[in-house]
């Protein structure tokens, strides 16, 4: 859902809010007192300034007995946020892509994450989040890798430069776990795989990750991203540059054989450290 859509639909919540509200003969006060919140926070719902958390919203439904439809929307609208704004759009062409080729340069591709290395990257970077919420992200990370498993996947080149392997996210047995589903996937030839080493030194694209996107039907696309942020470039001059620079890393890259053998003896140590403690 694009933040547009996303807005008007939380427009929606609170000016049902409000109706519902207006119907049950109750102030904002009064319903505020009732949900234990501020009269405030209810008129900041209902102009949707604010958005309630779940418990919220289900104290809204009995204090109005509105069956539970608060909770619903409340749901709906959060299902729809698995994705950053950012990334929503990318998230959709990867379900429509022909061919993919990412460069990660310090964390596993979500395509290819396992869910406690999806779990671990998910908490480090929202430490006060509930569980609820940082499942929600897992599942939608998870759920993006469908399409390496659909008949007509795309054709999926990575590369992960050596970062990815030896940092230990989540800790050894999660690594270990993660490394050999990436090993799994190669020796399947579900995706290919290349490991830029640490020797290559200095590569093109240290600035941040990239993803290229091909279609049937449509100019191929990059994808970058930082911090909190991310683009999609479609200026045929821009996508150009991006491949041209791909280009540079997979010549730099070891070769998908001596990758594979690298990925798993990372493995290996990672499941040998976590056998130990």
């Amino acid at each position: 859902m694009a933040n547009g859509s996303r807005q008007a639909a939380w427009e929606f919540f609170g000016a049902e809010l409000k109706r519902r509200r207006e119907d049950a003969g109750l102030t904002q006060v009064e319903l505020g007192a009732r949900v234990f919140v501020s009269g405030g926070y209810i008129g900041q719902f209902e102009q949707a300034i604010r958005k309630p958390q779940r418990d919220v919203a289900q104290r809204i439904d009995e204090a109005l007995q509105t069956d539970g439809i608060f909770e619903r929307m409340w749901r709906q609208l959060i299902k729809d946020q698995r994705y950053a704004d950012y990334f929503a759009k990318a998230a959709e062409l990867e379900r429509l892509a022909t061919k993919i080729c990412e460069f990660a340069p310090a964390l596993v591709p979500g395509l290819l994450q396992t869910a406690g290395y999806a779990r671990a990257v998910t908490l480090a970077m929202n430490r006060f989040a509930t569980d609820e919420y940082i499942e929600d992200k897992v599942s939608g990370r998870l759920e993006r890798q469908h399409i390496l498993k659909d008949a007509t996947r795309p054709v999926y080149w990575a590369v992960l430069h050596e970062n990815v392997l030896r940092i230990p996210v989540g800790g050894p047995a999660v690594m270990a776990e993660q490394l050999e589903r990436v090993a799994a996937l190669t020796r399947e030839r579900t995706v290919l795989v290349q490991v830029l080493p640490y020797a290559a030194g200095a590569y093109a694209l240290m600035t941040g990750s990239l993803k290229l996107m091909e279609f049937e039907d449509a100019p191929p696309t990059a994808y970058t991203e930082a911090v909190y942020s991310g683009n999609l470039l479609d200026d045929p001059a821009v996508v150009k540059h991006a491949y041209a620079a791909y280009d540079l890393l997979r010549a730099a890259a070891l070769s998908p054989e001596a990758s594979l053998a690298l990925v798993e003896s990372a493995a290996e140590d990672f499941r040998r450290c976590a056998s130990t403690t």
